[in-house]
């Protein structure tokens, strides 16, 4: 048999040895050139005093390659049980430093099981990467449990948590990520990188969070402010927002925001400014114009 250089098998062998084809079911597409996972393991920074969390492990072509950069040490949840086997050779290759949770990861309570610094390092099963990704941002408390993430995306879901105002691709997911992390698309990846190749092209975006976000804005409304304003975004916010209330358009000329402009030309600074706005008039507060 031959061995890859961290003295396992190669990710095909193990795959063939464990009867383990990728299913669509489970938005699986195993990415098998070490290099590449190496590659993704280096740009989540320095592991060696981390807690890693990753989603989604297969066979085990991203934990092995970020247990060789080093990490403190590795929890992988794994819904699959078929994958099991192949992830038990690797703990058991690197003793002490990976534990291996079968489960959902929409379901498993990953803060508890890990230790911080942490950060997260996935390639994210694409049925449940935007829901997961959506929760890690919106924790009950900031800053939140992990440092920084590393996750591979659709391309055309990386570019909707990098874009800016004004562009087709901004939205709800731009504001959330942006809000409170710096966010950047590290590199892609073609479909003929993966097992199978899925129809789209991927993108690996790295996000570091900030202390604090860099808008003051109650977390809850800013959150209902962008859904209303992005659920039809063709409309002009005065009729997108008037769920809001009927004073909608003054609250929106004090935020510094046209009530004929379009959700998707506005900045997050006033899309926070216009929820701090909202915020006090629901609380019976007055808000000084712009403020």
């Amino acid at each position: 048999m031959t061995l890859a250089a961290d003295g396992l098998p190669p990710l095909r062998e193990v795959i063939a040895a464990h009867g383990l084809s990728a299913r669509k079911g489970l938005g699986q597409n195993f990415l098998l050139d070490l290099n590449l996972t190496g590659k993704i393991a280096r740009r989540a920074g320095d592991l060696a005093a981390c807690d890693v969390l990753e989603v989604g492990p297969g066979p085990g072509g991203l934990t092995r390659a970020l247990l060789a950069q080093g990490a403190r040490r590795v929890v992988a949840i794994e819904r699959d049980a078929r994958c099991l086997p192949a992830l038990a050779e690797i703990a058991a290759a690197w003793p002490g430093r990976l534990e291996v949770v079968e489960g959902d990861a929409l379901a498993v309570d990953a803060a508890a099981l890990l230790r911080p610094p942490i950060r997260i390092v996935a390639n994210l099963p694409y049925n449940v990467g935007t829901e997961l990704l959506v929760r890690w941002l919106t924790p009950p408390a900031w800053p939140p449990f992990w440092t920084s993430m590393t996750l591979m995306f659709q391309k055309e879901v990386a570019e909707r948590i990098v874009a800016p105002p004004g562009s087709k691709a901004y939205g709800r997911l731009a504001i959330l990520a942006q809000w409170r992390c710096a966010a950047r698309i590290a590199f892609e990846l073609p479909p003929r990188a993966f097992t199978p190749p899925p129809s789209v092209t991927s993108a690996v975006v790295h996000l570091d969070a900030l202390p604090e976000p860099r808008f003051p804005a109650d977390p809850g409304t800013l959150s209902r402010v962008v859904a209303l304003a992005f659920g039809q975004r063709r409309k002009m916010l005065r009729a997108s927002l008037r769920p809001l209330g009927p004073d909608v358009e003054a609250w929106l000329g004090a935020a510094g925001i046209a009530p004929t402009d379009r959700a998707e030309t506005v900045d997050i600074e006033r899309f926070c400014r216009l929820a701090r706005i909202v915020a006090a008039n629901e609380s019976g507060r007055a808000s000084p114009p712009g403020r």
